[in-house]
């Protein structure tokens, strides 16, 4: 069922995206795409409309929260799921504001990951059995 997620890693680190795309494929992810910053994000979903997209809070060019805002204003479905690093609690709450589903603490981890992979999956088949 995960592999019919679509899900894009929007982070500047190339090696957090690296380690978010390992942890995907354990969770059998087989759709994902990715973005070093917020302007390339918000082009990304406007191209490859993601079920989900994990976002870094601070990046260059547009950063994580005003990705947010557009994405949400253009598409309301989409999760945005924050990730963020310790001492970022103002932005977390701004970005909850904005309409981001849930947020991540890093370092991530594949539990943290597939617990909320497996959220949005049941939110997913319960609201398309009252279709």
């Amino acid at each position: 069922m995960q592999q019919e997620l679509k899900v894009l890693i929007c982070d500047d680190s190339a090696l957090i995206r690296k380690k978010f795309r390992k942890i995907l494929e354990v969770c059998q992810c087989k759709y994902i795409e990715e973005a070093d910053n917020g302007e390339m994000a918000v082009e990304k979903v406007n191209e490859f409309k993601p079920d989900l997209v994990f976002m870094d809070i601070v990046m260059p060019k547009k950063d994580g929260i005003e990705a947010l805002e557009e994405i949400k204003k253009e598409y309301p479905t989409i999760k945005v799921v924050m990730a963020s690093s310790a001492g970022t609690q103002s932005h977390l709450k701004r970005a909850l504001e904005h309409g981001a589903y849930d947020f991540i603490q890093k370092p991530i981890t594949l539990e943290a990951v597939a617990v909320l992979i497996e959220k949005i999956m049941t939110e997913k088949k319960e609201g398309s059995a009252h279709v």
